[in-house]
């Protein structure tokens, strides 16, 4: 892919995250999302490159814009996978929370994980426990291998977790064995890349999320040198044959970085829309003016640029009022 793309594609979660900024704290997620969305879409007939959709917004019947397998682009350019989430955590923004994202992950066509919206058990972490832990071992096994790797008492470990009901047995073992828990009330790709970046202060992130928003992050952490493993929980035998058809020939495997995101290169670009752990939200300032706090990586080169961007909203006539 070209270098240049990386800056092509930070522009186009820019709009979103400007589209979707002003819906902040006032209780409208679907107005956020479809603001969202929109400016995402429009955005991308000015990018360089003949990308398909292969985790959006839904179905072809199911969502008007972004949908698994539709064509964005000029055309010109390379072929090429998107994974995008327009505004991720759009409960974050209609509650006026932290951590909300605008985000896109590219890579070459037939790289990127054709994740079915559904479950997703996750383990991700920092470039330290590469290699080292098993979505496979028990999470006491897990937080030892871990403070041994880290030089840590495991009761000084900090492990962030979904806050969800569905995650009341594996806490139940968390405050067990002693860690500090940090609690995320959505934002499952901010999550899970948290452990990549030392001042987010979190060394492993767990629990399940969605499929897709895994990809996502697993697409961030290979440009941060981190990990992520995956596996499908398929709730039942609907979505196990959903798994078949997209291609997963074993929906109980544990999905590694390769199976998710490939072998070749991967960008990955990233906009606040709320202020979260690596980067602030929109902010906006006087006449007429907006700033946003970006990050848009490259696997190829672990290059990792953070753009602050001043916009001048007048000139944005792509932004839905």
């Amino acid at each position: 892919m070209e270098r240049e793309l990386a800056l092509e594609i930070v522009r186009v979660t820019e709009l979103a995250a400007l589209a979707s900024a002003p819906w902040m704290g006032r209780g409208d997620k679907n107005s956020a999302d479809g603001a969202a969305t929109s400016a995402m879409r429009a955005m991308f007939d000015s990018v360089s490159i003949r990308g398909t959709v292969v985790i959006g917004e839904g179905e072809m019947d199911e969502a008007p814009m972004l949908y698994i397998g539709e064509q964005v682009g000029s055309m010109n350019g390379p072929e090429v996978d998107i994974a995008v989430d327009p505004l991720e955590g759009t409960d974050i923004v209609a509650k006026g929370l932290n951590n909300a994202l605008s985000v896109i992950a590219v890579a070459g066509k037939g790289n990127l994980l054709h994740a079915p919206d559904m479950y997703m058990e996750k383990l991700a972490v920092g470039p330290a426990l590469v290699g080292i832990l098993s979505l496979d071992d028990p999470m006491e096994i897990t937080l030892t291998k871990a403070a041994e790797v880290l030089n840590k008492q495991v009761c000084d470990l900090t492990v962030m977790i979904l806050d969800r009901e569905r995650h009341e047995s594996l806490v139940k073992t968390l405050r067990k064995v002693g860690v500090r828990i940090k609690f995320l009330s959505d934002g499952d790709v901010a999550g899970a890349m948290a452990p990549a970046f030392p001042e987010a202060g979190i060394d492993l992130y767990v629990g399940s999320g969605g499929a897709p928003e895994g990809v996502l992050a697993a697409a961030a952490l290979k440009c941060l040198g981190g990990e992520l493993q995956g596996r499908l929980m398929p709730a039942d035998s609907s979505e196990y044959d959903r798994c078949i058809e997209m291609g997963i020939e074993d929906p109980n495997k544990i999905l590694t970085m390769d199976d998710m995101v490939g072998t070749e290169d991967v960008i990955f670009a990233a906009t606040g829309v709320t202020p979260g752990e690596f980067l602030e939200g929109v902010r906006y300032l006087p006449d007429q003016r907006a700033e946003t706090h970006s990050i848009v990586m490259r696997a190829k080169t672990k290059t990792i640029r953070n753009i602050r961007t001043l916009h001048y909203l007048p000139n944005k006539p792509l932004l839905k009022k």
